[in-house]
């Protein structure tokens, strides 16, 4: 979260990836750091150590995601 908020901050389009279980965590650190509305999403977790495949899978998954998340910054 810090280095997505730090990003839009420069002006520079970011989205954070946050795992379900750290959601609420995500959700504390944007708003303390002024920036409750930085673009997100949320992946399921565990993601580390589940393995390539898993994390191509997720990423498959997630990408059109982070695409619409940048597309709206823009509008």
């Amino acid at each position: 979260m810090r280095d997505g908020v730090n990003l839009a901050k420069l002006g520079i389009p970011a989205v954070a990836l946050v795992t379900e279980e750290f959601w609420p965590q995500g959700d504390f650190v944007a708003a303390s750091l002024g920036m409750p509305d930085v673009p997100r999403v949320k992946l399921p977790h565990p993601i580390a150590g589940t393995g390539k495949d898993n994390m191509k899978q997720i990423a498959e998954a997630v990408a059109p995601q982070v695409i619409k998340a940048l597309e709206n910054m823009h509008e």
